[in-house]
């Protein structure tokens, strides 16, 4: 598979029927048609924004099929993610079953490594991969930042392609992108604009799930060196990037894509749906 991380991926939702138990893999597979027809460059199955904690494996195989299928020949990366290093690496070698483009791994969570513990971790799992890794630098997930000199140390390896932005540290990001040997997308969706100008090769944003064309044609306007338009892109994107933060993330994603007959709002626990507050707010600052 291709190693290129570049353009918008979207980390998807795992659609559930209304009453939670079962994967509602009809709306999954609209959805990633919807989205594959709106352009953009590829798919994460299982991150975050995708509640692989409230699935089971069988769950999320079946999850990943249906992805792979719908998403045709744009390109998925799954997540991987977890402390037990026995499963973590009979997972890494299962999923190298699958043609995937890529594994998105964060740093162990919870227990908190140090650097050279974050180091092996990942290298490890680069070992055993057949598929490029991209790292996944968001601390206040996994209570652990992830250093400068760890990424650069990690470039070295040739299975780590890329890193997933969200640590906060612009001085950190600077340092990668100079660096050049692993590419930057953004993680945080606020940050898209500011990172894409400064060099990040894409980005992976849970609010592209909305208003898709407009957030490919942002990145094909600076690509395209047309600064004013990405401008005026970014700015009617805002508000609605706002808005579905404004409560845990998917349930927000979800109560829209609900607004727009996509799927149920359903989520598992221990997160819930959102808001009539949340749904007022969109309402008022998107047009759907």
């Amino acid at each position: 598979m291709s190693s290129g991380f570049t353009g918008i991926w979207v980390p998807l939702v795992t659609p559930f029927t209304p009453d939670g138990h079962a994967v509602d893999h009809h709306a999954l597979r609209q959805l990633v048609a919807r989205l594959r027809e709106a352009g953009v460059s590829g798919f994460v199955a299982l991150g975050t924004t995708g509640e692989p904690a409230a699935l089971d494996l069988q769950e999320q195989d079946a999850v990943l099929a249906t992805v792979l299928d719908a998403a045709s020949s744009t390109p998925v990366v799954a997540g991987l993610s977890g402390n037990h290093r026995p499963t973590l690496h009979a997972r890494a070698r299962h999923l190298g079953t699958l043609p995937l483009a890529g594994l998105l791994v964060p740093a162990p969570y919870y227990v908190r490594p140090g650097q050279d513990g974050i180091r092996r971790h990942f290298l490890e799992l680069a070992d055993v991969s057949i598929h490029p890794l991209i790292v996944y630098d968001i601390p206040y997930r996994t209570g652990v930042p992830i250093h400068a000199d760890t990424l650069l140390s990690l470039a070295e390896h040739p299975h780590i392609r890329a890193v997933k932005d969200c640590g906060g540290d612009l001085e950190k990001t600077l340092a990668v992108l100079a660096d050049g040997r692993l590419q930057v997308l953004a993680g945080e969706d606020l940050q898209l604009f500011n990172a894409l100008c400064l060099g990040a090769s894409g980005a992976i944003v849970a609010s592209a799930h909305l208003h898709t064309p407009r957030f490919v044609a942002l990145y094909r306007a600076l690509c395209e060196d047309r600064l004013s338009l990405a401008r005026d892109l970014f700015a009617s994107l805002a508000p609605c990037i706002r808005a579905l933060f404004s409560e845990p993330n998917p349930g927000p994603v979800k109560a829209a894509l609900a607004e727009q007959g996509m799927m149920s709002d359903t989520v598992r626990p221990p997160l819930g749906a959102a808001g009539t507050a949340f749904l007022t707010r969109w309402r008022q600052v998107c047009d759907n």
